[in-house]
């Protein structure tokens, strides 16, 4: 559930499929930047009700879905 939603945010975002967003993608080759990586973690956070702190290592998707699923399960 969390992949999904997460795909879904930044495919509208970007204005592409969520097909095209697989686990392995890292922001940067999606043409995110900085500042629309901290756009898109408040985003998240205002959706799941988390508060997410960046990370350079949370550079890909799936390693943000990982940290969204211990904080959310946590709550």
């Amino acid at each position: 559930m969390v992949l999904e939603k997460v795909k879904e945010m930044l495919a509208e975002r970007l204005g592409i499929s969520a097909d095209e967003i697989a686990v392995e993608s890292k922001f940067a080759d999606l043409g995110l930047d900085s500042l629309d990586t901290a756009e898109m973690l408040m985003n998240v956070e205002e959706e799941f009700g988390v508060s997410v702190e960046a990370d350079p290592e949370m550079n890909t998707v799936g390693a943000l879905v990982a940290k969204l699923e211990s904080l959310v399960n946590k709550a």
